[in-house]
């Protein structure tokens, strides 16, 4: 790993933000290119360096480029499609909503920069086909290839979980405390539940508001930040995961970690969570509240059926998302993209 500094400290991002280029940067990005051969340089989450990073040159043998796009930051400048702070983004309306937002509008994704750019790299990456579809749809040129995400299951914690953390049935919400993650939806429904708890791993700015709203009803805990090694115990022992998210996730990590330890999940459906729930069988879909209490309801009384879903998206999970089968994909991505882009693989020479 490799830090890069500024002499100007923050003012070298916001500069980047602004101009789409790597400003005051790009010698030092220039300089580790140039210190070896490489096979492959793949860029990822390159919002605080701009568009203008995938120009710079590699000297020698020209390496494959890949490009994998975490969210929707080539086609939404507050990366999420979440227009206004409080609606899907359906219609763009880019400038007004960065207003609207507070953040300052960025001139460059009106110059062509992004599209000339694009052309220095050879295969642009999404982990879902929602998320490969959703940039073609608001006018993203190139084309993507879906490559999943993966959880390592080195640590097989279902196999011999820890105890419980509490006696009384409980199902799981797991991510940052953040108005677009839904938390407070699934808070308000919660007081239409009363045979189970609600436990809530994760820390975020939106906490504060939702303990607040959830303050009378016992059956709302929060767990604060977990750390990843105790997150295994919770989600076996969760009648299910609920992943209540309002925007348009590009795939939904959270989903294959309670794959992963053999627990099913409740999932709203919207973006990338669709397609893994439907990939798998392994959970179930809810648009409204009324969906979601039936879904909650038909886990909680149905042991088989929680087991049935649960084996159903482990199985799912060694097929699609387990780090051997990302692996595999991800090797013969590179090797298919060098023949197509250079007419050869080079490190098999």
């Amino acid at each position: 790993m490799h830090e890069l500094s500024t002499p100007v400290g923050p003012l070298g991002p916001l500069l980047a933000h602004q101009t789409g280029r790597p400003v005051f940067k790009s010698h030092q990005i220039a300089d580790l290119l140039a210190r070896r051969r490489y096979d492959v340089v793949h860029f990822h989450n390159i919002s605080l360096l701009g568009p203008g990073v995938l120009e710079i040159a590699t000297p020698g043998a020209s390496p494959v480029k890949l490009y994998t796009a975490h969210e929707h930051w080539l086609v939404c400048p507050t990366h999420v499609l979440w227009k206004f702070n409080r609606e899907l983004c359906e219609r763009p309306q880019c400038l007004l909503c960065t207003l609207q937002t507070r953040r300052p509008p960025q001139a460059w994704r009106y110059t062509g920069a992004l599209d000339r750019a694009a052309r220095h790299v050879h295969q642009f990456i999404v982990p879902s086909r929602f998320a490969a579809r959703s940039h073609a749809e608001r006018g993203f040129g190139p084309s993507m290839t879906t490559l999943p995400y993966f959880v390592d299951r080195a640590d097989r914690d279902w196999q011999a979980p820890e105890p419980r953390l509490q006696d009384r049935p409980y199902f799981l919400f797991v991510g940052r405390l953040e108005a677009i993650k839904g938390l407070q939806a699934l808070v308000a429904a919660w007081s239409k539940v009363p045979d189970f708890d609600l436990l809530v791993a994760g820390a975020g700015d939106h906490g504060s508001d939702l303990r607040a709203q959830a303050a009378a009803n016992t059956r709302v805990r929060f767990l604060g930040h977990v750390p990843q090694h105790a997150l295994g115990a919770l989600y076996v022992h969760a009648v299910a995961c609920i992943v209540p998210s309002l925007v348009y996730e590009t795939f939904g990590l959270i989903v294959i970690e309670a794959f992963m330890r053999k627990t099913p999940v409740i999932a709203r459906d919207r973006g990338g969570l669709t397609e893994i729930v439907d990939d798998s069988g392994g959970g179930i879909l809810f648009r409204t509240e009324e969906e979601l209490l039936t879904a909650i309801d038909r886990l909680g009384r149905a042991p088989e059926e929680r087991t049935r879903l649960g084996e159903r998206g482990y199985g799912a999970f060694l097929r699609f998302w387990s780090r051997e089968a990302h692996m595999k994909q991800y090797y013969g991505l590179v090797e298919q993209t060098a023949r197509t882009a250079l007419g050869r693989a080079p490190w098999q020479e």
